[in-house]
């Protein structure tokens, strides 16, 4: 047995062989290590260390005597990486490995020899070639070889060096076209695909399935454009990004990029919905290529260091942030909580690309993984949801992230959890078709999924992703799924005055509206859609480390205080409810679904009946159901094969009320049974047992119910629910709340995300007063409307309580407080945040007109003087008017809202990477005077109005500094982009009337040179 040093693991190197198809053979070359002698330790660095260690007890388990290697069942074998990190590593603690450092050499270097032996690319016929997912874990496994090649024998060194140079090939010989080895994978060509399903996964597979070919090998111009064309597509182009004339590789990205994988709001969609994990996908791949150059000691590619739009797509991630540091599962959740696969993008963004943003991300996520990894079943990493391969390709994942850490003299030094969610706010509604807004504040993370079979409402106070569960069903009730219309409106603080969304579902003759605020509070307000609203799905895990993870839930209400534990009257929450009750005798025994967590129904991998010694009776008995998938039947949930399982019928999956049973053959004493869900779940549900399977009798309800009354409550210290106008009790289980229970009538709930708040007197105070078709909040100072109607509303009459917050519009004093008139389009919401501040007390029928942020209007009534302080931020001015008089107050400097300029806050083009000596476009649609757009040599930028408008001029400032001529394209597709108009002396404020209709207005200035001027603001008139 050779001892390993770090400086010894990468002695060697070599390729051999490589396939025709190849455009230059590969050779051999001697690498450096690319590990320095005494990195710095960091905090998240040790925890991986940590927990690599401790995965090391699951990887053991894999062991396989019969082949003397790991098992290569899911690619288990390629946990080797793992172990090659820490073999390679001084630091190797065999006590908390669970296995001495000489046995775990000994069993990986045997493992590396039989797989490399049995790789189709070298020979064998058990594994390899096939690019979906072969090629993936063909990426550990040679970089594992490489980590301990010193140790391995030159025959498998050449059949290493094979399947790294022979993947290369085969990638490099498909050209643009599908792998016939990968079924219906395929990127499409190089055209890729953005609406309903990605291929950014794809393109980025085909690059890293060339990656370790062309670190390990000789540079190869050919291999190289290649692998720059697939890793720069990935990412892909909105349309109107097609001109960017920025380099990479040395290649103008117009050129080389072809694919269009991405919505131009910068999201992407797979299987027809968002996935966030999809969108990661992204630095995932990039993260594997990127490491085996490094490793190799080389320079890592430019492409995966400036990956187009690269900037705008780690922004939507952040916008969907939780504080576990994965985003938020909108849509699908079948990839949550799948933290050691969640680690890699964060890691490659945080310590490659240098984010200090990522770097917190990573942070949160590593600090979680400990306790994940400790939590039920022990010792995995991705243990909630996904297929087996993912363990071992979670465990290489973490090494990798590792070696980054260890690459780096000083490790990417994380920003605050404050400063990361105060850059990462803000709102999008990312389109009709993709149906999300999303709306992150420094408080909360909130969202309205519009698209049609996914609709939900999200909240995430605190940014807790373990506090209320995202998977279910927010607020809405379960029955209310499918709505008739949907409405919704995301508002934009540069361009509206305020953060906000407003959402409004129509289902029949009902409505229920939601709103977001910049506080992180959110409204909910209903006709009565459900009997059960305001529902919220809690987590209730005992996972020691993760922050309110107790197993415990508190919640205080005006009635008192009362805690649930969720081991004892848990479930509802998904995962594996064990329920024990009284021991009774009976023959039958079903669970009765209430309510279902998404809108997939109900699956249940297992069904167990248990007899009082905790014996499953139900394995092999005979089952039933209300209906069953035809792949998925009712027997596979008491097979005693945990890989099988039953789910409803597709037909069924609205249906709240299915059922699942099972016979046990004869009179038996049951005393509780074990329900192991798949992530189609049931929040409520009761077991039942039965003598005949006629009479059935309750035996345990999940989760057990208390009715606390009405009002308010406060979850755990972590949030609050407040609710006005209904006489519905609220109801709190182990794992969730329900606002309003009882018959369906109308509701208005506030979802406070801080407590330290006294919610006795929120829920007691005075809300304003509105027609019946109308609710209105005014939670936080912000004045959140909805028309739950079919009908608009024209001039009627809302009454503010409170004469001290001045709203956009008329508005008039009252003795009962302000008197608001407003027009609201049928099945509509808003937000205003309020514009003027008011110190006095004001007299009855005094008017104010606000025209916006910066402009009010105040009318002091006949027959009385008027004395008072308007304020607005830190400006404030007193007011005199006598009798009758009026005076308008202008507040000065900075931008005012709302603003009819058409391009403020408006997405720009390019986007990342930017061309040389350009600066941002965005820097000349953000109303921030302090930045400005540089054109730089190239000189071109584009404004996406995101919709075809009419518009009547542009008004360009420039800074001091000389002009060049400048020309005005316009477009309606983003492709064509006739000139419109052409400035040869433009002046410091030119105004260029244009009389167009355009989506897209791109300005060129030809000829820049540094020094000349830059431009300030770009505002487009209607």
């Amino acid at each position: 047995m050779v001892s390993l040093s770090r400086r010894r693991f990468l002695a060697y190197s070599g390729f051999v062989g490589a396939a025709a198809a190849m455009p230059e053979p590969l050779g051999a070359i001697a690498v450096p290590d690319p590990l320095q002698s005494s990195p710095k330790s960091d905090a998240v660095s040790d925890i991986y260390h940590r927990v690599l260690h401790l995965h090391t007890r699951w990887v053991e388990q894999q062991w396989d005597s019969g082949i003397k290697a790991y098992s290569g069942a899911d690619f288990r074998f390629t946990a080797v990486l793992g172990n090659a990190v820490l073999l390679t590593d001084r630091h190797y603690d065999a006590e908390l490995a669970g296995v001495a450092r000489g046995t775990l050499l000994e069993r990986t270097v045997a493992t590396i020899r039989r797989f490399a032996a049995t790789n189709r690319l070298a020979g064998g016929d058990e594994w390899g070639k096939q690019l979906f997912w072969d090629s993936t874990f063909e990426l550990y496994f040679v970089l594992a070889a490489r980590l301990l090649w010193a140790e391995l024998d030159e025959r498998t060194r050449t059949r290493v060096a094979a399947i790294g140079s022979g993947q290369a090939a085969y990638a490099f010989g498909l050209a643009y076209a599908d792998d016939p080895l990968s079924g219906d994978w395929t990127p499409n060509g190089a055209a890729g695909g953005w609406a309903g399903d990605t291929k950014l996964d794809e393109m980025g597979v085909y690059a890293q399935a060339i990656a370790p070919g062309l670190a390990w090998g000789k540079d190869d111009a050919a291999l190289h454009e290649r692998f720059a064309f697939w890793a720069s597509n990935a990412s892909g182009l909105p349309t109107a990004d097609r001109a960017n004339l920025a380099r990479l590789d040395g290649l103008l990205i117009k050129e080389r990029n072809r694919a269009h994988n991405i919505h131009d709001t910068f999201i992407v969609e797979n299987h027809e919905t968002v996935n966030p994990h999809y969108q990661a996908e992204m630095w995932r791949t990039a993260g594997r290529a990127a490491i085996h150059f490094m490793a190799a000691g080389k320079p890592v590619p430019e492409v995966l260091l400036h990956q187009p739009n690269g900037q705008q797509l780690w922004r939507t991630l952040r916008l969907l942030a939780s504080d576990a540091g994965e985003p938020v599962m909108p849509m699908i959740a079948d990839r949550y909580h799948l933290y050691g696969r969640d680690v890699l993008p964060l890691a490659y963004l945080a310590q490659v690309i240098g984010d200090r943003h990522a770097a917190r991300a990573e942070a949160d996520l590593a600090a979680r993984l400990e306790p994940y990894l400790r939590h039920d079943p022990e010792y995995r990493l991705a243990k909630f949801s996904g297929e087996d391969k993912y363990e071992p390709e979670a465990r290489a994942e973490i090494a990798i992230s590792y070696l980054f850490h260890r690459r780096r003299p000083r490790p990417t030094s994380p920003v605050s959890s404050s400063e990361f969610f105060a850059r990462a706010s803000g709102t999008r509604d990312f389109g009709t078709v993709v149906g999300l807004t999303a709306h992150q504040s420094p408080a909360a993370f909130a969202a309205a999924v519009t698209k049609t079979g996914y609709v939900n409402l999200l909240w995430q106070p605190r940014h807790d992703n373990w506090l209320v569960d995202t998977r279910a069903a927010a607020f809405l009730p379960a029955s209310a799924r499918n709505p008739e219309e949907t409405w919704t409106r995301a508002y934009d603080r540069l361009r509206d005055g305020v953060d906000a969304t407003a959402t409004v579902l129509t289902f029949g003759d009902n409505f229920a509206g939601y709103a977001t605020l910049p506080t992180g509070t959110v409204v909910y307000a209903s006709t009565g859609v459900g009997t059960d609203e305001g529902p919220l799905t809690l987590f209730n895990l005992d996972m020691p480390g993760v922050p309110g993870l107790t197993g415990r839930r508190t919640f205080t209400s005006a009635t008192g205080t009362i805690t649930l534990d969720g081991s004892a009257g848990g479930g509802g929450d998904g995962g594996v409810d064990e329920l024990l009750f009284e021991p009774r005798t009976a023959r039958y025994v079903r669970m009765q679904a209430r309510s279902a967590a998404n809108q997939y129904g109900y699956s249940l991998w297992t069904f167990s009946v248990l007899d009082e010694a905790g014996a499953d009776l139900a394995q092999g008995a005979l089952p039933a159901a209300s209906s069953s998938d035809v792949s998925y039947p009712a027997y596979n949930a008491t097979d005693g094969n945990p890989e099988t399982r039953w789910a409803v019928d597709r037909t069924q999956r609205e249906r709240q009320d299915s059922w699942f049973a099972v016979d046990l053959g004869s009179p038996v004493t049951v005393a509780g049974v074990r329900l192991f869900w798949e992530s189609a779940y049931a929040t409520r549900y009761v077991i039942q047992t039965s003598m005949d399977a006629i009479g059935w009798s309750d035996a345990v309800a999940v989760p057990a119910a208390h009715e606390i009354g009405g009002g308010w409550v406060d979850i755990d210290g972590r949030a609050a629910l407040v609710t006005h106008g209904t006489d519905r009790p609220i109801t709190v289980t182990a794992t969730g709340v329900i606002a309003a229970t009882g018959p369906a009538s109308p509701v208005l709930i506030e979802g406070y995300a801080h407590t330290d708040l006294d919610l006795p007197a929120l829920s007691r105070r005075r809300i304003p007063r509105t027609p019946p078709s109308l609710r209105a909040s005014d939670a936080d100072g912000y004045l959140t409307l909805f028309n739950l109607s079919p009908d608009p509303v024209r001039g009627a009459t809302v009454v503010i309580p409170s004469t001290r917050r001045l709203y956009f519009g008329p508005q008039v004093v009252r003795r009962d407080g302000l008197a608001w008139s407003v027009t609201q389009p049928a099945a509509t919401g808003r937000v205003e945040a309020p514009r003027f501040v008011v110190a006095g007390t004001p007299p009855i029928g005094t008017r104010f007109e606000v025209a916006g942020s910066h402009r009010v209007t105040v009318t002091a009534p006949q027959g009385q003087a008027v004395s008072l302080i308007l304020g607005a931020g830190a400006w404030s001015a007193p007011v005199q008017l006598a009798a009758g008089k009026s005076r308008t107050v202008v507040v000065p400097g900075g931008p005012a809202t709302p603003t009819s300029d058409l391009a403020r806050a408006c997405t720009t083009f390019p986007t990342s990477p930017l061309p040389v000596g350009m600066t941002s476009p965005a820097n000349a649609v953000d109303a921030d005077p302090s930045t400005s757009w540089r054109p730089g040599p190239t000189g071109r930028m584009v404004v996406d109005l995101g919709a075809v408008r009419s518009v009547s001029a542009l008004r360009l400032t420039w800074t001091r500094g000389a002009r060049p001529p400048i020309r005005v394209e316009r477009s309606t597709d983003g492709v064509s982009y006739p000139t419109v108009a052409r400035v040869r002396k433009p002046g410091r404020l030119t105004e260029i009337p244009l009389d167009t209709s355009a989506r897209y207005v791109a300005v060129v200035v030809d000829g820049w040179r540094r020094g000349d001027a830059e431009l300030v603001e770009l505002t487009a008139l209607g």
